[in-house]
């Protein structure tokens, strides 16, 4: 009999090991949305005001209905966040140019230094964090993360994570 594999052997962790593993997942967002939590509650936001200015600046010309989609919230939810970022100036809505039905989301220059602000301390923590693990592990990491994504976000996170933006 051959003896295990790493891979074969990450396969019977325990429950205790799997229960250590989600407190540090909670623990690690906790840290990782600290710094960003505060500058949000300095503008009377909180964290879905933070993922809708993220991912608008990620994409501008992003559509509402898209945005709804990557986001997985109800529509009240996300018009009450959007309705504050734009009273607030910091997203507009334009008319689309291919379909004038659509209204295309993006960021105002207020916009994008605040989540110039908000994402800087979260890409330096990230920076450090993989600097430390090294290559091997941040791979691990990434193919963990992958594997636990919900199968209907699939198609949106491969689609932010090519880059690129919205004609609009």
């Amino acid at each position: 009999m051959q003896n295990p594999t790493r891979s074969d052997q990450l396969l019977f962790l325990t429950d205790e090991q799997l229960r250590q593993g989600i407190e540090m997942m909670f623990f690690a967002y906790r840290g990782f949305t600290a710094y960003p939590d505060r500058i949000l509650a300095d503008h009377g936001y909180g964290r879905a005001h933070h993922r809708a200015i993220h991912f608008i600046g990620r994409k501008p010309g992003l559509t509402v209905s898209e945005l709804l989609d990557i986001l997985g919230v109800t529509k009240q939810s996300l018009n009450r966040v959007l309705r504050e970022l734009v009273a607030n100036g910091l997203v507009e809505s334009r008319i689309g140019k291919k379909d004038r039905r659509q209204r295309n989301l993006h960021l105002t220059n207020e916009g994008k230094t605040l989540e110039k602000e908000l994402s800087n301390a979260q890409r330096e923590k990230m920076r450090r964090a993989y600097s430390a693990a090294g290559p091997e592990a941040v791979q691990g990491f990434r193919t963990v993360l992958n594997a636990m994504f919900e199968p209907d976000s699939a198609a949106h996170i491969r689609l932010l994570l090519d880059g690129g933006s919205h004609d609009g």
